[in-house]
């Protein structure tokens, strides 16, 4: 009686369930999902080739220098590296001289308690202090930003599909709407304050263009900073913040692989040793 009324609560599971999948394809046919901007005129990220891509991949730390630079003197205003301390960048060919003195020449400062008053203050940067944020809170960041709270840039190329080419397509990305859009979709405009980005998910970018003109930051090892070069190095770098262990990971991967490929060439001779004389 048990396994009969088990097997018909399992029959009745199986009868609903293929009653709603039929109902949901009835009706996505009858009601097909209407198109919209965001379905059409969205793109996927631009190639993007770095040095680090790939199994074999290493980071050039020249050009994560040159990222650095452009975070610092573009990004750095509006978003934060929280994960990251001002140390960190000696994996990347800075020495401890010149990471003490971008931290300690950094335009904002940690903030910490005055130990005469008890009130709060700022201090110069150490090396061992994580990036500070450019903004106290999320209220004062909205209020200078057109409403909207700038990403950590920390683990963005993780947490992006093809997070560099994301970064790299985002900033060269910026152009006007396409007539097409307006024509099709004409509630579709770029609201006021908004810009037009075909790399967004919505295509509407709270923040402006970032690199608007080539030599907009100063390359000291003779590289050309064009806007493509700009865009390309910071999503090196940014590449870089979010996994500095990149390098590390893929020679743990390749002595692993090696490991087994050794171990299956012993586990070999051993059978074919101590089978040497069974017929199987």
């Amino acid at each position: 009686m048990v396994r009969i009324i088990g097997g018909l609560v399992g029959l009745a599971f199986a009868v609903m369930a293929f009653v709603g999948f039929i109902s949901t394809t009835v009706g996505a046919i009858k009601e097909p999902e209407k198109p919209t901007a965001e379905h059409e005129f969205h793109k996927g990220p631009k190639e993007l080739k770095l040095a680090s891509n790939g199994v074999f991949g290493r980071f050039d730390n020249q050009q994560l220098q040159r990222g650095f630079q452009v975070y610092k003197e573009v990004c750095s205003a509006c978003h934060s590296l929280k994960l990251v301390a001002f140390r960190d960048l000696q994996q990347i060919g800075y020495s401890e001289a010149e990471v003490k003195a971008i931290a300690s020449q950094w335009a904002i400062e940690t903030p910490a308690p005055n130990p005469e008053t008890g009130e709060m203050a700022t201090r110069k940067n150490l090396a061992s202090d994580r990036f500070p944020a450019p903004f106290a809170n999320d209220i004062a960041a909205r209020a200078a930003n057109n409403n909207a709270v700038p990403p950590d840039l920390s683990l963005m190329t993780k947490a992006r599909h093809d997070g560099p080419a994301y970064v790299y397509s985002l900033l060269t990305g910026y152009q006007n709407q396409p007539a097409e859009l307006l024509r099709k979709f004409p509630d579709a405009k770029t609201p006021k304050g908004l810009h037009y980005n075909p790399y967004f998910a919505n295509l509407n970018l709270a923040m402006a263009p970032p690199l608007t003109s080539n030599g907009q930051v100063q390359y000291t090892d003779g590289t050309q900073p064009t806007v493509n070069q700009m865009a390309t190095d910071v999503a090196a770098f940014l590449t870089w913040t979010a996994e500095p262990k990149l390098q590390t990971r893929h020679a743990a991967g390749w002595a692993s692989v090696l490991f087994l490929v050794i171990f299956c060439f012993l586990t070999w001779g051993a059978y074919k040793s101590v089978w040497r004389d069974k017929k199987h």
